[in-house]
Protein backbone atom coordinates (compact mmCIF):
# COMPACT_ATOMS: atom_id res chain seq x y z
CA UNK A 1 0.00 0.00 0.00
CA UNK A 2 1.20 3.52 -0.76
CA UNK A 3 1.76 5.23 2.64
CA UNK A 4 0.01 8.34 1.34
CA UNK A 5 -3.22 6.32 1.08
CA UNK A 6 -3.34 5.61 4.80
CA UNK A 7 -5.75 7.69 6.88
CA UNK A 8 -4.71 8.27 10.51
CA UNK A 9 -7.24 8.91 13.26
CA UNK A 10 -5.87 9.90 16.69
CA UNK A 11 -7.76 8.96 19.86
CA UNK A 12 -6.74 10.73 23.09
CA UNK A 13 -8.56 9.57 26.24
CA UNK A 14 -8.40 12.42 28.76
CA UNK A 15 -9.62 12.84 32.31
CA UNK A 16 -9.05 16.37 33.63
CA UNK A 17 -5.99 16.98 31.45
CA UNK A 18 -6.40 20.72 30.79
CA UNK A 19 -2.79 21.32 31.86
CA UNK A 20 -1.43 18.85 29.30
CA UNK A 21 -3.86 18.56 26.41
CA UNK A 22 -2.66 21.71 24.62
CA UNK A 23 0.90 20.42 24.29
CA UNK A 24 -0.38 17.02 23.18
CA UNK A 25 -2.55 18.39 20.37
CA UNK A 26 0.18 20.84 19.31
CA UNK A 27 2.62 17.94 18.90
CA UNK A 28 0.14 16.32 16.50
CA UNK A 29 -0.35 19.51 14.46
CA UNK A 30 3.43 19.84 14.07
CA UNK A 31 3.98 16.33 12.71
CA UNK A 32 5.85 15.89 9.42
CA UNK A 33 2.85 13.81 8.44
CA UNK A 34 -0.11 15.29 10.36
CA UNK A 35 -3.04 13.04 11.28
CA UNK A 36 -6.28 13.23 9.33
CA UNK A 37 -8.45 13.43 12.44
CA UNK A 38 -7.88 14.14 16.14
CA UNK A 39 -10.49 12.99 18.66
CA UNK A 40 -10.17 13.88 22.34
CA UNK A 41 -12.29 11.58 24.49
CA UNK A 42 -13.28 13.70 27.49
CA UNK A 43 -13.90 11.11 30.20
CA UNK A 44 -15.89 12.48 33.15
CA UNK A 45 -13.96 15.76 33.01
CA UNK A 46 -14.67 18.55 35.49
CA UNK A 47 -12.06 20.99 34.14
CA UNK A 48 -11.48 22.78 30.83
CA UNK A 49 -10.09 19.81 28.89
CA UNK A 50 -12.94 19.64 26.37
CA UNK A 51 -13.09 23.37 25.72
CA UNK A 52 -9.36 23.69 25.21
CA UNK A 53 -9.30 20.71 22.84
CA UNK A 54 -12.06 22.30 20.74
CA UNK A 55 -10.19 25.61 20.60
CA UNK A 56 -7.15 23.78 19.25
CA UNK A 57 -9.12 22.19 16.42
CA UNK A 58 -9.70 18.70 17.79
CA UNK A 59 -13.03 16.91 17.87
CA UNK A 60 -14.35 16.14 21.34
CA UNK A 61 -16.44 13.14 22.37
CA UNK A 62 -17.70 13.04 25.94
CA UNK A 63 -18.14 9.62 27.52
CA UNK A 64 -21.54 8.44 28.74
CA UNK A 65 -21.72 6.65 32.08
CA UNK A 66 -18.20 5.29 31.81
CA UNK A 67 -17.04 3.42 34.94
CA UNK A 68 -14.02 1.74 33.35
CA UNK A 69 -11.58 4.64 33.09
CA UNK A 70 -9.28 4.74 30.04
CA UNK A 71 -10.27 1.35 28.61
CA UNK A 72 -13.98 2.10 28.88
CA UNK A 73 -13.59 5.55 27.34
CA UNK A 74 -11.71 4.15 24.34
CA UNK A 75 -14.21 1.31 23.90
CA UNK A 76 -17.13 3.74 23.69
CA UNK A 77 -15.54 5.51 20.73
CA UNK A 78 -14.04 2.42 19.07
CA UNK A 79 -17.34 0.51 19.19
CA UNK A 80 -18.81 3.19 16.94
CA UNK A 81 -15.72 3.98 14.87
CA UNK A 82 -14.18 0.61 14.00
CA UNK A 83 -17.01 -0.90 11.88
CA UNK A 84 -16.74 2.08 9.50
CA UNK A 85 -12.98 1.88 8.94
CA UNK A 86 -11.22 0.21 6.02
CA UNK A 87 -7.90 -1.49 5.36
CA UNK A 88 -6.32 1.90 4.60
CA UNK A 89 -7.17 3.25 8.07
CA UNK A 90 -4.86 3.46 11.08
CA UNK A 91 -5.65 4.48 14.65
CA UNK A 92 -3.16 6.21 16.91
CA UNK A 93 -4.02 5.85 20.60
CA UNK A 94 -2.00 8.12 22.87
CA UNK A 95 -2.05 9.44 26.43
CA UNK A 96 -3.19 13.00 27.03
CA UNK A 97 0.08 13.79 28.84
CA UNK A 98 2.33 12.68 25.96
CA UNK A 99 3.82 14.72 23.10
CA UNK A 100 5.01 13.08 19.90
CA UNK A 101 8.34 13.94 18.32
CA UNK A 102 8.01 15.36 14.80
CA UNK A 103 8.48 12.17 12.78
CA UNK A 104 6.41 9.73 14.84
CA UNK A 105 3.39 9.43 12.52
CA UNK A 106 5.47 9.65 9.34
CA UNK A 107 7.72 6.76 10.32
CA UNK A 108 4.86 4.79 11.86
CA UNK A 109 2.81 4.96 8.66
CA UNK A 110 5.82 3.92 6.58
CA UNK A 111 6.20 0.83 8.77
CA UNK A 112 2.51 -0.10 8.63
CA UNK A 113 1.91 0.52 4.93
CA UNK A 114 3.40 -2.73 3.63
CA UNK A 115 1.00 -4.78 5.77
CA UNK A 116 3.61 -6.85 7.60
CA UNK A 117 3.08 -5.16 10.97
CA UNK A 118 -0.11 -4.99 13.00
CA UNK A 119 0.95 -2.06 15.18
CA UNK A 120 3.85 0.29 15.82
CA UNK A 121 4.69 1.51 19.32
CA UNK A 122 6.87 4.34 20.53
CA UNK A 123 9.81 4.71 22.89
CA UNK A 124 9.58 7.60 25.28
CA UNK A 125 11.61 9.97 27.39
CA UNK A 126 10.39 11.75 30.50
CA UNK A 127 9.31 15.37 30.62
CA UNK A 128 10.89 17.82 33.03
CA UNK A 129 9.93 18.11 36.68
CA UNK A 130 9.48 15.80 39.63
CA UNK A 131 12.78 16.56 41.38
CA UNK A 132 14.77 13.48 42.37
CA UNK A 133 11.94 11.06 41.62
CA UNK A 134 11.54 12.65 38.19
CA UNK A 135 15.27 12.23 37.52
CA UNK A 136 15.07 8.54 38.38
CA UNK A 137 12.19 8.05 35.96
CA UNK A 138 13.96 9.87 33.13
CA UNK A 139 16.99 7.65 33.64
CA UNK A 140 14.76 4.58 33.72
CA UNK A 141 13.06 5.60 30.45
CA UNK A 142 16.46 6.20 28.83
CA UNK A 143 17.48 2.67 29.79
CA UNK A 144 14.23 1.25 28.43
CA UNK A 145 14.72 3.06 25.09
CA UNK A 146 18.30 1.78 24.92
CA UNK A 147 17.12 -1.79 25.44
CA UNK A 148 14.49 -1.45 22.70
CA UNK A 149 17.08 -0.05 20.26
CA UNK A 150 19.49 -2.89 21.04
CA UNK A 151 16.68 -5.37 20.28
CA UNK A 152 15.97 -3.53 17.00
CA UNK A 153 12.52 -2.49 18.12
CA UNK A 154 11.38 -5.87 19.46
CA UNK A 155 9.62 -4.55 22.54
CA UNK A 156 7.38 -6.75 24.66
CA UNK A 157 4.65 -4.14 25.18
CA UNK A 158 2.85 -1.56 23.05
CA UNK A 159 2.65 1.12 25.70
CA UNK A 160 -0.28 3.46 26.16
CA UNK A 161 1.94 6.52 25.75
CA UNK A 162 1.47 6.23 21.96
CA UNK A 163 0.80 3.31 19.62
CA UNK A 164 -0.28 3.31 15.97
CA UNK A 165 -2.56 0.37 15.06
CA UNK A 166 -3.83 -0.77 11.70
CA UNK A 167 -7.61 -0.56 12.00
CA UNK A 168 -7.93 -4.10 10.69
CA UNK A 169 -5.80 -5.28 13.63
CA UNK A 170 -8.28 -3.92 16.17
CA UNK A 171 -11.18 -5.34 14.15
CA UNK A 172 -9.55 -8.78 14.32
CA UNK A 173 -9.10 -8.44 18.09
CA UNK A 174 -12.80 -7.66 18.56
CA UNK A 175 -13.83 -10.59 16.33
CA UNK A 176 -11.53 -12.96 18.25
CA UNK A 177 -12.88 -11.83 21.61
CA UNK A 178 -16.47 -12.30 20.47
CA UNK A 179 -15.88 -15.87 19.30
CA UNK A 180 -13.92 -16.81 22.44
CA UNK A 181 -10.44 -17.06 20.91
CA UNK A 182 -9.31 -14.26 23.22
CA UNK A 183 -10.45 -13.23 26.71
CA UNK A 184 -11.84 -9.81 27.47
CA UNK A 185 -15.46 -9.43 26.38
CA UNK A 186 -16.67 -7.91 23.12
CA UNK A 187 -14.55 -4.77 22.82
CA UNK A 188 -11.03 -3.77 21.81
CA UNK A 189 -9.93 -3.18 25.40
CA UNK A 190 -10.52 -5.58 28.28
CA UNK A 191 -12.08 -3.43 31.01
CA UNK A 192 -11.41 -6.00 33.76
CA UNK A 193 -7.65 -5.53 33.76
CA UNK A 194 -5.35 -2.99 35.39
CA UNK A 195 -3.01 -2.73 32.39
CA UNK A 196 -5.19 -2.64 29.27
CA UNK A 197 -2.26 -1.81 26.97
CA UNK A 198 -0.26 -4.84 28.07
CA UNK A 199 -3.32 -7.07 27.66
CA UNK A 200 -4.02 -5.74 24.16
CA UNK A 201 -0.41 -6.48 23.22
CA UNK A 202 -0.85 -10.09 24.33
CA UNK A 203 -4.12 -10.30 22.39
CA UNK A 204 -2.47 -9.09 19.17
CA UNK A 205 0.47 -11.49 19.56
CA UNK A 206 -1.89 -14.42 20.16
CA UNK A 207 -3.41 -13.69 16.75
CA UNK A 208 0.05 -14.34 15.22
CA UNK A 209 0.45 -10.68 14.29
CA UNK A 210 3.70 -8.72 14.47
CA UNK A 211 4.49 -5.54 16.40
CA UNK A 212 7.50 -3.23 16.48
CA UNK A 213 8.79 -0.15 18.31
CA UNK A 214 11.03 1.55 15.72
CA UNK A 215 13.85 3.81 16.85
CA UNK A 216 12.32 6.66 14.82
CA UNK A 217 9.00 6.66 16.71
CA UNK A 218 9.78 8.66 19.82
CA UNK A 219 7.89 10.92 22.23
CA UNK A 220 7.99 12.52 25.65
CA UNK A 221 5.61 11.73 28.49
CA UNK A 222 4.84 13.05 31.94
CA UNK A 223 6.68 11.64 34.97
CA UNK A 224 5.06 10.94 38.30
CA UNK A 225 5.82 13.95 40.57
CA UNK A 226 5.87 12.15 43.95
CA UNK A 227 7.11 8.87 45.37
CA UNK A 228 3.59 7.90 46.42
CA UNK A 229 2.11 8.42 42.95
CA UNK A 230 5.01 6.57 41.36
CA UNK A 231 4.61 3.61 43.72
CA UNK A 232 0.89 3.34 42.92
CA UNK A 233 1.61 3.56 39.19
CA UNK A 234 4.27 0.85 39.29
CA UNK A 235 2.22 -1.39 41.54
CA UNK A 236 -0.62 -1.18 39.02
CA UNK A 237 1.71 -1.89 36.09
CA UNK A 238 3.44 -4.82 37.75
CA UNK A 239 0.35 -6.42 39.22
CA UNK A 240 -1.55 -5.86 35.99
CA UNK A 241 1.17 -7.63 34.03
CA UNK A 242 0.96 -10.64 36.36
CA UNK A 243 -2.81 -10.83 36.07
CA UNK A 244 -2.68 -10.50 32.28
CA UNK A 245 -0.37 -13.50 32.17
CA UNK A 246 -2.65 -15.46 34.49
CA UNK A 247 -5.56 -14.77 32.12
CA UNK A 248 -3.63 -16.11 29.12
CA UNK A 249 -1.80 -18.93 30.87
CA UNK A 250 1.35 -20.63 29.58
CA UNK A 251 1.55 -20.26 25.79
CA UNK A 252 4.30 -19.84 23.21
CA UNK A 253 3.57 -16.11 23.36
CA UNK A 254 3.59 -15.72 27.14
CA UNK A 255 6.55 -17.87 28.13
CA UNK A 256 9.10 -15.01 27.60
CA UNK A 257 6.87 -12.79 29.76
CA UNK A 258 6.72 -15.45 32.47
CA UNK A 259 10.52 -15.64 32.24
CA UNK A 260 10.80 -11.92 32.91
CA UNK A 261 8.55 -12.29 35.95
CA UNK A 262 10.78 -15.08 37.22
CA UNK A 263 13.82 -12.84 36.78
CA UNK A 264 12.02 -10.09 38.68
CA UNK A 265 11.42 -12.51 41.55
CA UNK A 266 15.11 -13.48 41.53
CA UNK A 267 15.97 -9.78 41.57
CA UNK A 268 13.93 -9.33 44.75
CA UNK A 269 15.75 -12.25 46.38
CA UNK A 270 19.16 -10.87 45.38
CA UNK A 271 18.38 -7.38 46.69
CA UNK A 272 17.12 -8.78 50.00
CA UNK A 273 20.19 -11.01 50.32
CA UNK A 274 22.53 -8.14 49.42
CA UNK A 275 21.06 -5.67 51.88
CA UNK A 276 20.64 -8.37 54.52
CA UNK A 277 24.30 -9.35 54.23
CA UNK A 278 25.43 -5.73 54.58
CA UNK A 279 23.17 -5.18 57.59
CA UNK A 280 24.35 -8.39 59.27
CA UNK A 281 28.03 -7.54 58.91
CA UNK A 282 27.50 -4.01 60.22
CA UNK A 283 25.57 -5.28 63.26
CA UNK A 284 27.89 -8.17 64.10
CA UNK A 285 31.29 -6.81 63.04
CA UNK A 286 30.81 -3.07 63.40
CA UNK A 287 31.61 -2.46 59.75
CA UNK A 288 31.24 -3.76 56.22
CA UNK A 289 33.24 -6.87 55.32
CA UNK A 290 34.36 -6.70 51.69
CA UNK A 291 33.42 -10.22 50.65
CA UNK A 292 34.63 -10.89 47.07
CA UNK A 293 31.17 -12.08 45.95
CA UNK A 294 29.39 -8.89 46.98
CA UNK A 295 32.24 -6.68 45.75
CA UNK A 296 31.88 -8.31 42.33
CA UNK A 297 28.10 -7.90 42.33
CA UNK A 298 28.46 -4.26 43.37
CA UNK A 299 30.96 -3.56 40.58
CA UNK A 300 28.68 -5.12 37.96
CA UNK A 301 25.71 -3.15 39.27
CA UNK A 302 27.61 0.16 39.13
CA UNK A 303 28.94 -0.50 35.63
CA UNK A 304 25.49 -1.39 34.32
CA UNK A 305 23.94 1.71 35.89
CA UNK A 306 26.56 4.02 34.36
CA UNK A 307 26.67 2.56 30.85
CA UNK A 308 22.90 2.33 30.40
CA UNK A 309 22.31 6.00 31.23
CA UNK A 310 25.02 7.33 28.89
CA UNK A 311 22.48 9.00 26.61
CA UNK A 312 21.49 11.29 29.52
CA UNK A 313 24.96 12.85 29.74
CA UNK A 314 27.99 12.86 32.03
CA UNK A 315 26.23 14.30 35.05
CA UNK A 316 23.70 11.47 35.14
CA UNK A 317 26.49 8.94 34.55
CA UNK A 318 28.33 10.35 37.56
CA UNK A 319 25.20 10.20 39.71
CA UNK A 320 24.56 6.63 38.55
CA UNK A 321 28.08 5.67 39.68
CA UNK A 322 27.15 6.50 43.27
CA UNK A 323 25.67 3.16 44.19
CA UNK A 324 23.67 4.40 47.17
CA UNK A 325 21.64 6.81 45.01
CA UNK A 326 20.79 4.24 42.35
CA UNK A 327 20.15 1.55 44.96
CA UNK A 328 17.40 3.67 46.53
CA UNK A 329 15.39 3.64 43.31
CA UNK A 330 16.12 -0.02 42.59
CA UNK A 331 14.92 -1.07 46.04
CA UNK A 332 11.85 1.13 45.59
CA UNK A 333 10.94 -0.66 42.33
CA UNK A 334 11.61 -4.06 43.85
CA UNK A 335 9.27 -3.18 46.73
CA UNK A 336 6.51 -2.40 44.23
CA UNK A 337 7.23 -5.70 42.45
CA UNK A 338 7.15 -7.64 45.72
CA UNK A 339 3.82 -6.07 46.71
CA UNK A 340 2.44 -6.92 43.25
CA UNK A 341 3.46 -10.58 43.68
CA UNK A 342 1.86 -10.63 47.14
CA UNK A 343 -1.44 -9.08 46.03
CA UNK A 344 -1.69 -11.23 42.91
CA UNK A 345 -0.92 -14.39 44.91
CA UNK A 346 -3.60 -13.65 47.49
CA UNK A 347 -6.17 -12.42 44.93
CA UNK A 348 -6.75 -9.02 46.49
CA UNK A 349 -9.27 -6.86 44.67
CA UNK A 350 -8.06 -5.29 41.44
CA UNK A 351 -8.21 -1.51 41.66
CA UNK A 352 -6.43 1.51 40.25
Amino acid sequence: MDPSQMRVTVLIPAHNEAAQIGETIASLAQQIRPPDRIVVIADNCTDGTAGLALLMGAEVVETRGNRHKKAGALNQVLDDLLPRLEVTDAILVMDADSALDLGFIHHGVLRLADGRLAAVGGTFSGKRGGGLVGMFQRNEYARYARDVRRLQGKALVLTGTATLFRAITLQEVVAARRCGRLPGGNHVYDVRVLTEDNELTLAILHLDLRILCPAECTLTTEVMPTWGELFRQRLRWKRGALENLADYGWTRVTYPYWGRQALSFVGIVVIVAYLGSLTYTVLTMGGIALHPLWVGITAIFVLERVVTVRSRGRVQMAIAAVIVIEMVFDVFLQAAQAKAFWEAAFRKERKW
